[in-house]
């Protein structure tokens, strides 16, 4: 069954908001007045929808804002974590694997993800900037893998693979273990924030720069995405073997032929996505 993310246009999810115009998408949680958490109904919409990406031809970039002043506060205290109290082993894990299913779905969809991060982006809010592939922040804007805080190991969807990879085993090590937050000042310095902009202008500047990667090669932008993933377990021979090929396929498109013929004729290419 084809999925409504693949009309864009007239996509309306129940459980987040979603804004399409020109190949980019807007995406952000919808309740405001708790700091926007997640319930275990938008965790499964969420992650049914970047799955679906995949076949979304039409959407080239995803932009992940913040709602009145907030990110994500992470799994809604009543919602969420009061019931997994309550559960068996059997039902924690299919939640367990639910949530890290949503960080599988953001990494494996092709498109980039930019997420604008402003006021609080803690505990699964934390997760998904890190599941991002770019992230901008607010001044104010505070993350915390906070699960040691409630009692819980830092290994959540993905932490413990993703983290060190992004600012070091050590800085990972120290948020995790203390669950403290990092401000986007220490964000940007340790590589985790891309850049911090005044919180009036992140989501403009976000979108700017997903539309940027709108213009460009969108086919080969999600190749790059693609080995980025899969680069991370692969030795260095064969990352060049894995390189050569996927190159070797962005050399048959008609993007590469266009900025061929830009350049000869002196002009900006002008990228069609295939």
């Amino acid at each position: 069954m084809t999925h409504p993310v693949s009309s864009p246009e007239t996509y309306r999810p129940e459980h987040f908001s979603w804004r399409f115009e020109e190949g980019v998408a807007l995406v952000s949680l919808d309740r405001p007045d708790r700091k926007n958490p997640l319930t275990f109904d938008s965790y499964a919409e969420l992650r049914d929808m970047f799955r679906a990406l995949v076949y979304a031809k039409s959407v080239h970039v995803i932009v992940f804002g913040s709602n009145e002043g907030n990110f994500c506060s992470g799994g809604d205290v009543h919602d969420i974590i009061g019931p997994l109290t309550r559960m068996t082993m059997s039902e924690l894990l299919d939640f367990t694997r639910m949530t890290g299913d949503l960080v599988k779905a953001m990494r494996s969809c092709p498109q980039p993800i930019i997420a604008a991060v402003d006021g609080v982006s803690v505990g699964a809010g934390a997760i998904i900037s890190m599941a991002s592939d770019i992230r901008y922040a607010a001044p104010e804007a505070k993350t915390a893998f906070l699960f040691n805080r409630v009692g819980l190991a830092g290994c959540d969807m993905g932490a413990c693979a993703m983290l060190p990879r992004i600012i070091g085993q050590g800085r990972a090590s120290e948020l995790l273990f203390f669950g403290r937050s990092m401000s986007a000042e220490e964000g940007v310095a340790w590589g985790f924030f891309n850049a911090v902009v005044p919180a009036e202008d992140l989501e403009t500047h976000a979108l700017e720069q997903a539309r940027r990667l709108r213009r460009g090669p969108t086919f080969a932008n999600g190749i790059t995405k693609n080995q980025l993933n899969m680069e991370w377990d692969m030795s260095l021979d064969t990352a060049i073997e894995a390189e050569a090929q996927a190159q070797a396929i962005c050399m048959q498109t008609e993007d590469f032929r266009r900025a061929y013929d830009a350049f000869v004729a002196k002009a900006k290419p002008e990228f069609g996505g295939n």
